[in-house]
């Protein structure tokens, strides 16, 4: 039996936190440590506020990072995202925000966002954010998210 604690959300009613800083992110110890892979979440369904109207803005967002001693737990990381819903923000600072906190807290051994923000004003806003080159022989697929398109 493992004398790793187990994560604190896995199985408990949780409220959604109040404010991403507030939210809290549980990792748990990667179990192919030393192998390159890659792994992705996807949240099509993102929320935060626009800072200047308090309005919804919606993205689609992709995080793939390639793990180093730790994963990100699931459900904690749907907890944070949840968190953005109350939460102002400009579209470039929330994206780079979330991947700059996984990446600093987690310590993967790369990580990239893409927020795939939905018009806003009749402009849609694609922001990217990656913590450096990936490393050498890491399967990197396309993100699948297309450009926004309107009518065209």
């Amino acid at each position: 039996m493992s004398d790793t604690p187990a994560p604190k959300f896995l199985g408990a009613n949780t409220a959604l936190p109040a404010s991403p800083d507030e939210a809290e992110l549980d990792y748990v110890p990667n179990p192919r440590i030393g192998q390159l892979y890659m792994v992705r979440f996807a949240a099509p369904e993102f929320t935060s506020l626009c800072p200047v109207t308090g309005q919804p803005d919606f993205a689609h967002l992709v995080i793939d990072y390639a793990p180093g001693e730790t994963i990100v737990e699931s459900k904690s990381l749907k907890l944070f995202l949840g968190s953005f819903r109350n939460h102002c923000g400009f579209h470039e600072d929330v994206t780079v925000g979330i991947g700059q906190r996984l990446f600093d807290e987690m310590q993967p051994r790369w990580l990239r966002i893409g927020g795939y923000w939905y018009p806003r004003g009749g402009i849609p806003i694609d922001v990217f954010w990656q913590s450096g080159s990936p490393p050498d022989g890491l399967w990197l697929p396309d993100q699948g998210v297309s450009s926004y398109r309107g009518r065209g």
